[in-house]
């Protein structure tokens, strides 16, 4: 059996303790009863701050979509103007390379025509000269002709 006067400190220290439990479960108690009045609203608080911390976080990834497109529209734009830079380099120099042939072209054929003109001239030129010297020389024939002739006529009537 045990000494009745162990068990009063026991008891005592029991009592303590559950007026301790006690005192702070009135404390919760009564610091519960407005924390259950003001339950609804703390709650409506933290998801509110929940949606707006999802909000920022929402605009935080549209602001980088809205980057990620205006740099994928840029590497577009550039790709485009320098595709277009390359093209046009590209006509301008196959359109100097048909000037070139256009001229050489043309230079050949000026040349051929202005040697066929040389030759034109040339050869009426030779047709010229041999006319002239012809009709020189019928005429140098018919001046002979006609001298002798006269002298014929001339020697016959003296004669």
């Amino acid at each position: 059996m045990s000494n009745p006067s162990e068990k009063t400190p026991k008891t005592e220290k029991q009592t303590a303790k559950s007026a301790r439990e006690q005192a702070a479960a009135e404390v919760a108690e009564s610091a519960a009863a407005p924390a259950e009045a003001f339950g609804p609203l703390s709650e409506i608080l933290t998801r509110a701050e929940k949606a707006y911390s999802a909000y920022l976080d929402a605009q935080k990834e549209v602001a980088k979509a809205y980057k990620d497109n205006e740099r994928q529209v840029e590497r577009a734009y550039e790709e485009a103007a320098a595709k277009a830079n390359y093209e046009c380099d590209e006509a301008m120099k196959q359109a100097l390379k048909a000037r070139d042939e256009a001229e050489k072209q043309a230079e050949e054929t000026y040349r051929k025509a202005m040697d066929k003109a040389k030759s034109a001239y040339e050869e009426s030129i030779a047709q010229a000269l041999n006319a002239r010297k012809e009709a020189i020389e019928q005429a140098w024939q018919a001046r002979k002709q006609t001298v002798e002739q006269a002298w014929k006529i001339y020697a016959r009537e003296k004669g």
